[in-house]
């Protein structure tokens, strides 16, 4: 039986949702509320030195690090994959997923904006330096999508890099990110959003879900 510790609202938590309901695997969700700092508590640190959201639990095994996560099950339970078939193609969604994962993501996340407000910047400022990143993040997945895109952004095959827009466009509505100059993106948004699998990984289908 599968494990995920999460927190509804944290994008890279969702990468792995959605990973799991598109292969169709049941996993018990154990909420982490990162505002109230649980992921700092001892018991969990026990099990995630690291301290981060997500964690896999699988047996005796723990992973962390979302994108490792999704290989693995992708490894373990290869349908449907994740991944093209051939090894260009499994670069290129990578190279995508990084994207979101290791650029924009990164610079955005609650700790960073903890960080950038006890240094005495303001919400605004803030939410201006998420956009910033954003779009510059954005304009290099829209060009990926222009090269390498169909109905998704790798041809019209699901893929990680998939996994990982859709929760990077609903961090950026939160603040107030204008998407109209990445139709391409929304549109691959719209085509995984259609799919029965996504609807039940989105934050507000989660235990702990919340208004705030």
């Amino acid at each position: 039986m599968l494990t995920l510790y999460s927190y509804w609202r944290s994008s890279a938590a969702w990468r792995v949702r959605l990973a799991l309901a598109w292969k169709g695997l049941p996993a018990t969700t154990i909420p982490i509320d990162l505002r109230a700092g649980e992921q700092s508590a001892p018991d969990y640190l026990a099990r995630n030195p690291q301290g981060l959201l997500p964690l896999l639990v699988d047996g005796d095994t723990a992973l962390g690090q979302s994108l490792a996560i999704i290989e693995y099950l992708d490894e373990v339970h290869p349908a449907p994959p994740l991944l093209p078939a051939d090894a260009l193609g499994r670069a290129r969604v990578r190279a995508a997923a990084l994207i979101v994962a290791a650029d924009i993501h990164p610079v955005n996340n609650l700790r960073i904006q903890t960080y950038l407000k006890a240094l005495g910047h303001d919400s605004r400022a803030v939410d201006g330096w998420a956009r910033h990143w954003i779009a510059d993040g954005f304009d290099a997945l829209d060009a990926f999508a222009v090269a390498h895109g169909g109905r998704f952004l790798h041809g019209d095959a699901l893929s990680i890099a998939d996994l990982c827009l859709v929760p990077q466009l609903y961090n950026a509505r939160r603040v107030a990110t204008d998407l109209r100059r990445w139709p391409r993106l929304l549109a691959i948004e719209a085509a995984v959003n259609s799919l029965d699998f996504a609807a039940p990984a989105h934050p507000d289908n989660q235990p702990d879900a919340s208004p705030a």
